[in-house]
């Protein structure tokens, strides 16, 4: 079975700093970039279920900006309370300029 990428943004739109919020088939994702990876992960927050609009990127890590939880982009892990869930991460890719994420399954 082939995946099927979705384009979601040039990559100049991907910052270290700032989560690119997209949708993939109507989920909602961010895309970040940490040095030269790309990391997509659920736009949820395991603790309170809202949106990471807002957070922080540091270290390869998004940070709720809600109550601080910290998630690792490259697995998706919790480190921090109050979150202690992973939040769901998903296969990206840049190519030709452009970002494209896996379809979700």
């Amino acid at each position: 079975m082939s995946r099927r990428w979705i384009d979601v943004a040039g990559s100049d739109a991907v910052s270290e700093t700032t989560p690119l919020s997209v949708e993939l088939e109507g989920l909602p994702v961010v895309v970040v970039r940490c040095g030269a990876a790309l990391y997509a992960v659920e736009d949820r927050c395991t603790h309170d279920g809202e949106s990471f609009a807002g957070a922080e990127v540091e270290d390869c890590q998004l940070i709720c900006p809600r109550h601080g939880s910290r998630f690792c982009l490259r697995t998706g892990e919790a480190l921090t309370p109050p979150a202690y869930e992973p939040v769901r991460t998903y296969a990206v890719r840049e190519e030709n300029g452009r970002v494209l994420v896996e379809e979700p399954p």
